[in-house]
C-alpha cells in the first residue's frame, strides 16, 4: 500500500505526482457536465485500461444512462464491481454492462432496442505493435480497428444519432511506421468520412496521446509481473517515450469527447525536452523503488541465468535489447505530415485538424477487407502483409515509405 508521502507508481514514468490535465477539466467543468449529466452515454471497449479510467470520470458526472460494452467478460465484471463500490453508483439511474462484440450483429440489435444515445465513446481496438507478426493478426487488426468501426457508425446512422461520437486513436497514427498505427490512422478517416457513415449533425472527435504508464499489457506493467515471476526486466535501449498516467488518459478522453468542435483530434501539450523519457531510466527507477539496483545485460541467456545471483546481491537483471522489431518507432510524435495544430482554449491540450484521405480510398479498403472476412465468399488464400500494406498505402500514401519492416517481432523478444 502506498503511504501518504509516496509518489504514485506512474510518476517514475511521467515525472508528475498530480494529473497534468486537472486544469483543463476544472476550468471547463460546466461545459463537460452539460454534455454528460442527465444524458444517455454508451462506452464501447469500456473495460480496458483507458476505457475504465474514462468510465469512472463519466460516472461521477451523473449520466441518466451509462451503458458499458466489452467483449472481455472478466474485465467487464471487474469494472462493474468497481462501479458498484463507488459513491456515484446510486446516482446513475440506468446502468448496464453487456459482454458484446461491438462489431457483431448482436450490437446492432442492441442499438435498435435502445433510445438514441447523446454521447458514444469507443475504446475498442487492437493496440499493440506486436500484433504485426503475420498476415492473419494484421487482418484481425484491420477488422477490429477499421471495419467494425465503420459498421458501428453505420448502425448509429440508422438510429439517427445526432450526439457526440468519440473514438480513441494513438500517437502512432501520426506518420505511422507500424500496421497498428496505420490502422488507427485509417480509423480516424473512417470516423470523419461522411461517405462511410453519414452522421449529419453529429460532432465527431478523437485523441492521440502517449503511452499509458502501467496500463494493461504495457511494457511497464510487465515490470511488476516479471519481478513476481523472478524474471529479468527488458527494455529497448536508447529509446525514449512520452507517458501519461492512467488517470490522465481518462482525462484526455473525457475532454476530447465533450469539449472540442467537430473534426479535430486532441493531443497533449508535451515538450520533448521535458517529457520524453528513456525506457531504461524508467526500468531502473522501478527496480530502485522495489529495493533493487539494476544490473544491465545485453545477452538474454546471461540475464535469465543471473536472476538468483543478482537477487542475492540486491540487484536485478535488466536486459537492454536493440530497437529492431517491425513497426517500432525510434521516436514519438503527435502530428503527421501536412497536418495543422490549432488552439482550442485548453491549457494542456491542443488539437490537430483532420486531414482527409484521398477520395474513395477508405471505402475501397473497407470493401476489400470485408470481402475477405465474408463467410459466404470463397476463401482468398494469398493474404499477405505486403498486400495489406498496399491497402493502407492507398489511403496513406506515405506509409509505403514510413512502414518499418525488419522481419523481427516483439514475440521473439524477452
Amino acid at each position: 500500500m502506498r503511504t501518504a508521502h509516496e509518489a504514485p507508481l506512474s510518476s517514475i514514468a511521467t515525472g508528475r505526482t498530480h494529473a497534468l490535465f486537472d486544469a483543463d477539466l476544472s476550468s471547463n467543468r460546466e461545459s463537460i457536465e452539460a454534455r454528460v449529466k442527465g444524458r444517455r452515454v454508451l462506452c464501447i471497449g469500456a473495460a480496458g485500461s483507458i476505457g475504465s479510467s474514462t468510465t469512472a470520470l463519466l460516472a461521477d458526472l451523473e449520466p441518466a444512462a451509462l451503458h458499458l460494452i466489452d467483449h472481455n467478460e472478466n474485465e467487464l465484471t471487474e469494472l462493474v464491481r468497481s462501479f458498484r463500490a463507488r459513491s456515484c453508483a446510486s446516482t446513475v439511474f440506468d446502468f448496464r454492462a453487456l459482454a458484446l462484440d461491438y462489431g457483431a450483429n448482436t450490437m446492432r440489435l442492441f442499438l435498435h432496442s435502445e433510445e438514441p444515445y447523446d454521447l458514444v465513446l469507443n475504446f475498442a481496438a487492437i493496440k499493440h505493435v506486436r500484433a504485426e507478426k503475420d498476415a492473419f493478426s494484421v487482418l484481425q487488426m484491420f477488422d477490429t480497428n477499421i471495419v467494425k468501426q465503420a459498421r458501428l457508425l453505420r448502425w448509429l446512422a440508422e438510429r439517427r444519432f445526432a450526439g457526440r461520437y468519440f473514438a480513441v486513436s494513438t500517437d502512432k497514427a501520426a506518420n505511422p511506421s507500424s500496421m497498428m498505427g496505420a490502422t488507427k490512422r485509417v480509423m480516424e478517416h473512417v470516423m470523419f468520412d461522411q461517405d462511410i457513415a453519414p452522421l449529419g449533425a453529429a460532432a465527431i472527435t478523437s485523441a492521440r496521446f502517449a503511452n499509458v504508464a502501467f496500463s494493461n499489457g504495457s511494457l511497464l506493467q510487465s515490470f511488476a509481473n516479471r519481478l513476481a515471476r523472478r524474471e529479468p526486466l527488458a527494455v529497448p535501449s536508447m529509446t525514449r517515450r512520452y507517458f501519461v498516467s492512467l488517470e490522465e488518459s481518462g482525462q484526455i478522453c473525457l475532454a476530447a469527447a465533450t469539449l472540442p468542435p467537430h473534426g479535430v483530434i486532441l493531443i497533449p501539450r508535451l515538450d520533448p525536452r521535458e517529457h520524453l523519457v528513456s525506457l531504461q531510466d524508467v526500468a531502473e527507477r522501478f527496480l530502485r523503488r522495489n529495493g533493487f539496483e539494476p544490473a544491465c545485460y545485453v545477452d538474454e541467456s546471461a540475464a535469465k541465468s543471473a536472476v538468483e545471483e543478482e537477487h542475492a546481491a540486491g540487484r536485478w537483471p535488466l536486459l537492454l535489447t536493440p530497437l529492431d522489431t517491425s513497426g517500432e518507432k525510434p521516436y514519438e510524435e503527435f502530428v503527421g505530415e501536412g497536418e495543422s495544430i490549432i488552439e482550442i482554449g485548453l491549457p494542456n491540450l491542443l488539437a490537430v485538424r483532420y486531414k482527409p484521405a484521398p477520395p474513395g480510398s477508405v471505402a475501397r479498403l473497407i470493401t476489400f477487407v470485408a470481402s475477405l472476412l465474408d463467410n459466404d465468399r470463397p476463401i482468398v488464400r494469398d493474404v499477405t502483409k505486403e498486400k495489406l500494406k498496399d491497402l493502407i498505402a492507398d489511403v496513406e500514401p506515405n506509409f509505403a515509405q514510413t512502414h518499418r519492416e525488419t522481419g523481427r517481432t516483439l514475440d521473439q523478444r524477452l
